[in-house]
């Protein structure tokens, strides 16, 4: 693994509520950008899904689905009760496509594993 793949599975993923309005340390944003697979969005650099054929079968294979914005941040959607529920149900309709949503940002660190 080359070091610009490794810092980019290190950086922070951000969290974003897209189901419901919370309460707490979050502030309301919208982001546009794609809906494909974590696993591609976190491992393959890519600037957009390699098709909408793809980001739906890895979806259904179980891969959380994630919103890749333009400017490269990994946006997670999460429930907003707990314990929460996958949100690939809501998302899987639009896998592969370019999206606006509208949610509640948290600055939380996730990294991912391999």
């Amino acid at each position: 693994m080359t070091p610009k793949n490794e810092a980019r599975l290190v950086l922070s993923c951000i969290l974003l509520v897209i189901a419901f309005a919370s309460t707490g340390a979050a502030r309301s944003i919208s982001v546009k950008g794609y809906v494909l697979d974590s696993a591609c969005a976190l491992t393959k650099e890519l600037k957009k899904p390699i098709s909408a054929e793809c980001a739906t079968a890895c979806a259904k294979a179980g891969s959380p689905l994630v919103i890749l914005s333009d400017d490269g941040t990994i946006y997670l959607p999460i429930a907003d009760n707990t314990p929460a529920s996958g949100q690939n149900e809501k998302l899987l309709p639009f896998a592969g496509q370019r999206v606006k949503v509208k949610g509640n940002f948290f600055c939380e660190v996730v990294r991912a594993l391999w």
